[in-house]
């Protein structure tokens, strides 16, 4: 059985950047009708916080991301350990103690001679003696003693990938201070769970490499790996600056829908295009690893608009009658405030500011050239409450009286009772409006 995961860092919100990750995972789970796992990657105690963990909880079942389990890596920290002692015994680990100053040190004379900064292996020549005196001033970390070979395998996005493990310094895998880090914790927790595919960030491809090393070594057998294209900005500008902005909880905030945001996620980067799908089931049909590059891939957050304004224009009454009446939309003039405001909004958030338009009218907007014709106009308009007919009926008597016609007789009048330029039919809207603050 297909088994995917998505494990997030609870030190942070979820952003655009982790969302691709967590689709693609979910998407080749459901598609093959296998599991979907939830991890959690909380071994950091010091960052790691409960709020950031139910954010993206919450952000996911948003999206309709559902899991079939959620793991806590901080609920298998002996696990950790376990694995950590076996390697030991296989002599595949092995304690450092060089400070962070001398590991710098050490990088920038290998970059001056014109070799690739990876680290020397000095630690492998301490005596007993050396490393327990070492130990009275500062406790040691634990690296992973790679096979200095050749590590390959056939990524689903990259093709064939060949690093030679001899050009990467063998990976800390416990810090100092006893941390169990992701690469150690995620290696176990993908064995231990059965997972067969794993899809992340092209920045992960050096890091894959040697955690095929370290899967191997504890006796599992490598999933299929595939590394995505990193998101950019539109102009290509590093999207890390820009990730604050962009978390899911604030693209929820500012009325993007789900499905506006799976849609363009699900094809960006690929060769399919971006269509506005109202289903996962749909987005997983059309998934296919294959049709994505390895080139960055823009990503605008201005797309997300015109797709979520399509989707929300499409939706039916039943779909937003609550969410009317919690505007205080009077029940008999719900349905036809939809229809009359649904082609006139981007985000369902939208409705608010036409309801308040309706409820306590606009302030009137009207060109000096224009100002006697409104005038008179409005002395023709005829109280309320107003029907179907209001506005054919008002127009024409403003017509017959002033001579205007066209754009030149309407426009003034919609934007004396609008405020605005643009919007629904005048003739559907009348009959909604409670208040015209240009009769003063």
């Amino acid at each position: 059985m297909t088994t995917t995961r998505f494990a997030p860092s609870p030190t942070g919100w979820l952003h655009v950047g982790n969302l691709r990750t967590a689709l693609f995972n979910f998407l080749i789970a459901r598609k093959t009708g296998g599991q979907f796992i939830l991890r959690l990657d909380d071994t950091d105690a010091e960052r790691s916080k409960q709020e950031y963990a139910d954010g993206i909880q919450r952000d996911l079942e948003w999206l309709g991301l559902t899991w079939d389990r959620i793991e806590k890596q901080s609920d298998r920290l002996d696990r950790y350990q376990e694995a950590a002692d076996r390697l030991r015994d296989m002599g595949r680990f092995y304690e450092c103690f060089e400070t962070p100053t001398e590991l710098d040190l050490k990088r920038k004379k290998q970059l001056n001679m014109g070799k690739p900064p990876v680290y020397d292996r000095a630690a492998l020549n301490l005596t007993e003696e050396q490393k327990a005196e070492k130990r009275k001033d500062t406790p040691g970390y634990w690296r992973f003693l790679l096979d200095q070979q050749r590590i390959e395998w056939t990524d689903g996005i990259l093709g064939d990938i060949s690093i030679d493990a001899a050009s990467v310094s063998d990976p800390v895998l416990i810090r100092a201070d006893g941390q169990v880090l992701y690469t150690l914790a995620s290696v176990v927790d993908d064995i231990d769970m059965g997972v067969t595919h794993i899809v992340r960030g092209s920045d992960h491809v050096t890091n894959t490499a040697t955690q095929i090393q370290i899967i191997e070594a504890l006796g599992g057998t490598p999933p299929a790996f595939a590394h995505h294209s990193l998101l950019t900005g539109p102009q290509g500008e590093a999207l890390s600056k820009r990730l604050g902005t962009l978390a899911l909880r604030d693209l929820r905030e500012k009325g993007v829908e789900p499905a506006a945001l799976l849609s363009l996620m699900a094809r960006l980067g690929s060769s399919q295009p971006v269509e506005l799908r109202s289903s996962l089931e749909e987005l997983a049909e059309g998934f296919d690893l294959s049709q994505f590059g390895s080139a960055p891939t823009k990503f605008d957050a201005d797309d997300l608009f015109p797709l979520t304004a399509k989707y929300v224009q499409g939706l039916g009454f039943d779909a937003v009658k609550d969410r009317i009446a919690a505007l205080g939309v009077p029940a008999d003039k719900a349905e036809r405030f939809w229809r009359v405001a649904k082609d006139n909004i981007t985000v369902l958030n939208d409705l608010d500011a036409w309801w308040q338009l309706c409820r306590d009218g606009a302030e009137p907007v009207i060109d000096p050239e224009d100002a006697d014709f409104v005038r008179e106009a409005l002395s023709l308009l005829p109280d309320q409450p107003y029907t179907d007919e209001t506005w054919g009926q008002w127009t024409a008597k403003v017509k017959e009286a002033t001579g205007r016609k066209g754009k030149g007789l309407f426009m003034p009048l919609r934007k004396a009772l609008t405020g605005q330029s643009h919007g629904p039919d005048m003739g559907d809207l009348m009959p909604l409006l409670q208040v015209v603050r240009a009769r003063g």
